[in-house]
């Protein structure tokens, strides 16, 4: 049997080229959630950038969507679609009834996530750890899609701990496959369950996107989605042929004008079309000024733009000042207009 590590890159003599879905979602670029990072706020922003992303929520578990304030947590912003609610859950019948709440809410696709290494998410029984258990993660799904006509989609790792065979990959994905779930997101990385926080699980374990592109070669009925490490465009061209689309991390948080450059190298959108960065502000200040009637403070909406102008001159000017005034107690939008002064107008 041989070791993921020893898995060869996909041959490039017939490359899959990844077109716009002809029904149903487009997932050529997607933003991954990134708990504490993604809420609403966020991917409102985001939209304002890229109205052709896959926008997802922060992982929610699904004792938080039964016992607790369902409005509170699944609100969403109408701009935000097309947008996926990422699920934690391991109880089929609680997984199926979030799966619908989500429906009911009017989310564009329910995802199940098997990918996170954290402890607390381990003692719950589900992320990364399900890996371990492709039966019971086919079960989930089976209920899930039962209960929603929303696409059901699976997001994973390679491996887990010393479990990093292609074939264990394989014995995985199989019988979800065979119950109806035909979108994988393979964060290419393995992880380990002990040993290594979330925070290094993002970065020691190495990243093989040549496993990702194998499984879209030889299953080429599923739609397989690349996460991990992608950070530039040119990232992006090399992954593309081999693979249904890209899920962006990080980048796209510390980055975000990255998916304005990805409107017109993946999505086509013609250059008048695409928004400049103070384009997108001018658009982000009245809901600006909503979210600060209705006793939101600031730096929960400022947070999110302080890499807008990333590399630009004024770009430290400009995260300094949301990053200390944009605090204070009262803060308004006036802040944001003296940050706004100090970077040019692109």
């Amino acid at each position: 049997m041989k070791n993921a590590m020893d898995i060869a890159p996909a041959p490039r003599a017939a490359p899959h080229t990844p077109a716009p879905a002809a029904a149903g979602l487009d997932r050529r670029v997607s933003v991954a959630p990134m708990m504490g990072w993604t809420d609403k706020h966020d991917r409102y922003f985001l939209r304002l950038i890229s109205p052709h992303a896959l926008l997802y929520t922060v992982m929610i578990t699904t004792g938080a969507l039964i016992y607790g304030k369902k409005t509170d947590i699944l609100a969403f912003n109408p701009e935000e679609h097309p947008v996926a609610l990422q699920l934690g859950g391991s109880e089929p019948k609680d997984l199926a009834l979030c799966a619908k709440m989500a429906e009911d809410y009017g989310y564009d696709e329910v995802n199940l996530n098997c990918g996170c290494p954290s402890d607390r998410v381990q003692r719950g029984r589900f992320g990364a750890c399900l890996m371990a258990e492709p039966k019971l993660v086919a079960d989930c799904i089976d209920a899930m899609k039962q209960a929603t006509d929303m696409p059901v989609t699976v997001k994973t790792r390679i491996g887990i701990d010393d479990n990093d065979s292609y074939p264990f990959l394989l014995d995985f994905i199989a019988p979800i496959a065979e119950k109806g779930c035909d979108t994988f997101i393979v964060h290419a990385r393995k992880a380990w369950l002990n040993g290594l926080s979330p925070a290094e699980n993002r970065t020691i374990p190495p990243l093989k996107w040549d496993v990702a592109y194998r499984l879209k070669q030889d299953l080429p009925q599923l739609n397989i989605i690349l996460n991990g490490g992608i950070k530039t465009v040119e990232h992006i061209k090399e992954i593309m042929p081999h693979v249904d689309g890209v899920m962006i991390g990080r980048e796209a948080y510390q980055n975000p004008y990255l998916l304005a450059t990805l409107e017109a190298e993946v999505f086509g959108t013609p250059a008048d079309k695409i928004r400049s960065r103070h384009e997108v502000m001018h658009m982000l200040m009245p809901y600006i000024e909503q979210c600060l009637q209705n006793g939101l403070p600031l730096k929960d909406i400022s947070r999110h733009i302080l890499g807008l102008y990333q590399g630009l001159p004024g770009a430290r000017r400009f995260r300094q000042i949301l990053s200390s005034d944009a605090y204070r107690p009262g803060a308004g939008t006036d802040v944001v207009r003296e940050a706004l002064k100090q970077v040019p107008e692109v």
